[in-house]
């Protein structure tokens, strides 16, 4: 047997789930500015608000662990 054989199904699925995280993510990031009661730009870079930054910095991670979980099936 080759490599392709034994490991071509891990590899697909690898790449497929890892697209399918990214395209996710790019979704949220598409929709959480217009969910906000304010302009998320003007927040960070003109009133250069930390406390906003790190919430939404704390969302992408928890949407990263939930999107991975539900990816792997864990």
């Amino acid at each position: 047997m080759n490599w392709w054989q034994l490991h071509g199904h891990q590899v697909t699925s690898t790449i497929v789930f890892s697209v399918l995280g990214m395209v996710l993510m790019g979704l949220f990031f598409a929709i959480l500015p217009r969910i906000l009661p304010f302009s998320l730009k003007k927040e960070m870079e003109e009133d250069q608000n930390v406390a906003l930054a790190i919430v939404i910095g704390s969302i992408v991670i928890a949407m990263a662990l939930i999107i991975s979980a539900s990816v792997t099936g864990g």
